[in-house]
């Protein structure tokens, strides 16, 4: 089954196709870092990182751009307030925020690129634009001309007629419409700047992930992402602006993800149920987290209580659990393969309901990425090995399905990143790591036999880089760990 997305361009499922077979240029939209970033935003961060390493899971090499903005009204507005230097609020917030990431289990992004080390390419598209018609420059700030892009609200499905009925927008006399956005805009006195052909000034927020995705994914990107709160204006802008200058798709698929409410309410600080993720963490696993996130679809709304949170704390640990009781019932026993022609018919059953769980599993995170129909899935494959483990004595074939059931909660595990903190699957991992360094050393033994040095020291090299020592004696090969501080 191929793997189905929801376009919000397109506004259906449609099959996932990059542009380059086997290769998933995939850009999410990153903080504005003038405060530790909300639980809200951890919805998306959480989400495109399980569907990141679902892509790499089924093959596809990925390569994932988050950005950072580090320079931004917000952040200026910080600086003022706390009085010092915007570069001193970007980086405190950039480390907090990277910090907050690997709390949650997030896997670095293969690029952080940060808005102020990309002015040039900023102005060069800036540049282009103005090259092409699209944009006009008034008394040193530069503006996107909404007009001359034709396709202007194909993402969001608003209209420029109705947008200029309807919406409240602030006046600037100076503009051809105000619809019309900031590419770049004018220094002020006390903001930082940069040297353009315009004069001093800072680009526009939406011109920064123009430039910054294009960069490190070429013209046409395979998936963008962000929280549905950016159609529009922000993505709308971005596709405007980027399609403007190279003629070009922007991006082949978008994956917008749905709202966060505590207690049934919008988060607000006026409201007092303002929730970091870094206050959230300090209660909850981050584990817990994760799975609050994945139980509900991507798209859908989802609303935060602490008591939800504890439930689904409560749920991760019977999932802990299970493992826990298959890893003594099970010990060393590998699942290699079973013979239904050799099970007994309550045997069968229960190989049947696992095996059905497993691809019902695969099956809906194919469909749109349902982590929730998949969560659901794993639950039951746990429920149906729970019942083998309730008999007071198990048959070999019962032990490999509890095996199978093992593997596999250990293998979706991969991109889940639910079971990182649970003793039981640390104890597996640390087995298969143990098991695969001495693969490896047997592997050099052969070739030290066949003298092919090259290759065997080759294998040392490796495994020194990862802090693996290698001790050659007369009897054998020892490995130790190293400690470094």
């Amino acid at each position: 089954m191929n793997i189905r997305i929801y376009n919000t361009l397109t506004k259906k499922k449609e099959d996932f196709i990059p542009q380059e077979p086997g290769k998933v240029r995939f850009y999410a939209c990153g903080p504005t870092v003038y405060d530790y970033f909300h639980i809200g935003n951890a919805r998306p961060f959480v989400t495109f990182d399980v569907f990141r390493r679902y892509l790499m899971y089924r093959g596809f090499q990925v390569i994932y751009v988050q950005n950072i903005t580090d320079v931004d009204d917000k952040i200026i507005k910080k600086a003022n307030d706390e009085g010092i230097s915007t570069q001193e609020v970007a980086q405190r917030y950039a480390r907090a925020y990277l910090e907050d990431l690997q709390k949650l289990r997030i896997l670095p992004a293969d690029v952080n690129p940060r808005a102020t080390a990309h002015i040039d390419e900023m102005i060069a598209l800036v540049k282009k634009l103005v090259e092409k018609g699209f944009a006009y420059e008034i008394d040193g700030d530069v503006y996107y001309d909404v007009s001359k892009f034709k396709e202007y609200g194909k993402l969001s499905g608003k209209k420029i007629d109705e947008l200029l009925s309807g919406a409240r927008i602030e006046v600037d006399e100076r503009k051809h419409n105000p619809l019309d956005f900031a590419l770049w805009k004018g220094a002020k006195p006390g903001e930082p700047w940069w040297d353009s052909p315009w004069g001093k000034g800072r680009p526009g927020w939406h011109i920064e992930c123009s430039a910054m995705s294009m960069k490190y994914l070429g013209e046409t990107l395979d998936i963008h992402a962000g929280g549905e709160d950016l159609i529009f204006p922000h993505h709308e802008n971005e596709i405007a602006q980027s399609e403007a200058a190279t003629g070009k798709p922007f991006s082949r698929y978008w994956l917008h993800i749905g709202f966060l409410q505590i207690r049934g309410e919008k988060m607000s600080k006026s409201l007092g149920n303002f929730l970091t993720a870094r206050e959230v963490v300090k209660r909850h696993k981050p584990e817990s987290v994760r799975l609050f996130f994945l139980q509900k679809h991507y798209r859908s709304p989802i609303n935060y209580t602490e008591d939800i949170l504890f439930e689904t704390e409560s749920a991760l640990n019977r999932l802990l659990n299970t493992l826990g009781k298959i890893e003594k019932a099970v010990g060393n026993v590998k699942f290699t393969g079973i013979k239904s022609e050799l099970l007994t018919d309550k045997e069968k059953a229960a190989w049947d309901a696992v095996t059905a769980n497993r691809n019902h599993f695969l099956e809906e995170m194919d469909d749109d990425f349902n982590t929730a129909g998949a969560i659901g899935q794993l639950f039951e494959m746990g429920r149906q090995a729970n019942k083998i483990l309730d008999k007071e004595s198990l048959t070999e074939n019962e032990k490999k399905i509890l095996a199978f059931v093992r593997r596999t909660f250990i293998e979706f595990d991969s991109f889940l990143g639910l079971f990182e903190s649970g003793e039981e699957v640390k104890e597996i991992k640390e087995e298969t790591f143990s098991r695969m360094v001495e693969l490896l050393l047997k592997v050099r033994t052969d070739l030290r036999s066949k003298k092919e040095w090259a290759l065997a020291d080759g294998i040392r090299d490796g495994l020194a880089k990862l802090g693996i020592q290698i001790e050659d004696h007369k009897d054998g090969t020892n490995w130790k760990i190293e400690i470094r501080k």
